[in-house]
């Protein structure tokens, strides 16, 4: 018994590589601002950027976040990217208080 495979966005790639280089960036410099273990997953950046591989919910939201950017605008292929980045969105205006 199949599954059907989900739809993908089609711009994610493309919009992943415009905020690193928009940020002036380096692979490993955007590993380090999202968060992650440089040493286990030098290539991810470079595979989230070519398509080859998709990042996780929680690496999208840690690009919304270092691009100050609602993670909408990353998944939704209609939408595109402030001219400017990192943009204006405010995430602790949203944050949810315990």
């Amino acid at each position: 018994m199949g599954s059907k495979s989900r739809k993908k966005p089609k711009n994610l790639a493309p919009k992943l590589l415009q905020i690193r280089k928009a940020l002036g960036l380096t692979q490993s410099e955007m590993l380090r601002r999202l968060g992650r273990d440089e040493s286990s997953q030098t290539a991810r950046i470079s595979e989230y950027e070519s398509g080859a591989r998709e990042p996780s919910f929680l690496t999208l939201l840690a690009y919304g976040r270092v691009a100050q950017i609602h993670v909408e605008i990353l998944i939704d292929d209609e939408a595109r990217l402030p001219d400017k980045l990192p943009s204006d969105f405010d995430f602790a205006r949203y944050k949810q208080k315990l």
